[in-house]
């Protein structure tokens, strides 16, 4: 099993998730133009896809996910909450999962879980080939004892490090945007990020991903430092899914 960012931040997200028979993205920010050229970069192309999950309706996670889904005829996945606003969309195909049980599509299995967001029904998602696990966890304002039992014993994390609380207070965003960005249903901060890792089992981590940093309230180098000092090894251990250049390809084994 692998993975591959095709970028993750404000301004768009989109996630690969591949096993021997099966490639699904989650979510689509980008415009389709833009999710062809970014797939290609990968080696890739939509029409290999199995399935379209999303993880909840905010622009920067579905906004390409209409014109990708019709132009290629895939079948979109979410939760009954973000499906009632999905359903205003034309789709080819629109179904709904239940976001505490699990479901599978070819050898792939994935397992839906909840997470607190300002959204209808908003979730994330761990992914396994039956051995191999994958935890997605982005878009969540705090860390609950259910999303650490979802990401305990991953194999690889993609984990949300969106801001720096002292770079979201001294910066240019608003005092509501402030208070959304870093209230309980906003964004997780480094601080946050590295928390989760020092309360999950992360002895069999191949590999962490920080993702969905803000380009105005964070550092790469913050964040890398911050889960670092969680997993106590080298902060150039730690990857990172840029908005631009997105994350090449990542192998489980």
């Amino acid at each position: 099993m692998r993975f591959a960012s095709l970028g993750s931040g404000s301004r768009g997200n989109a996630t690969l998730v591949e096993t021997a028979s099966t490639l699904v993205m989650v979510d689509c920010g980008f415009s389709c133009r833009e999710t062809e050229r970014r797939m290609a970069r990968l080696g890739r192309s939509p029409d290999e896809l199995s399935a379209l999950l999303v993880t909840h309706e905010h622009g920067d996670h579905i906004r390409g996910v209409p014109v990708l889904a019709r132009k290629y005829g895939l079948p979109v996945w979410s939760t009954n909450g973000t499906g009632l606003l999905l359903q205003e969309e034309v789709l080819p195909a629109l179904h709904r999962f239940d976001a505490h049980a699990g479901m599978a599509f070819g050898d792939l299995e994935i397992h839906p879980y909840t997470v607190p967001h300002d959204a209808r029904e908003p979730c994330q998602f761990v992914f396994s080939d039956g051995t191999l696990r994958l935890g997605v966890l982005t878009d969540t304002g705090r860390i609950t004892a259910h999303i650490c039992e979802a990401l305990d014993r991953c194999d690889a994390l993609l984990l949300e490090c969106n801001h720096d609380p002292v770079m979201l207070a001294q910066g240019p965003y608003s005092s509501h945007l402030k208070a959304r960005v870093g209230g309980p249903l906003g964004h997780l901060s480094n601080a946050q990020a590295a928390e989760l890792l020092g309360r999950i089992d992360t002895t069999r981590l191949q590999h962490v991903v920080a993702a969905h940093l803000s380009d105005k309230n964070n550092h790469p180098e913050l964040a890398r430092d911050a889960l670092a000092a969680a997993l106590d090894c080298e902060p150039e251990w730690i990857a990172i899914a840029g908005q631009e250049t997105g994350l090449d390809w990542r192998t489980l084994s």
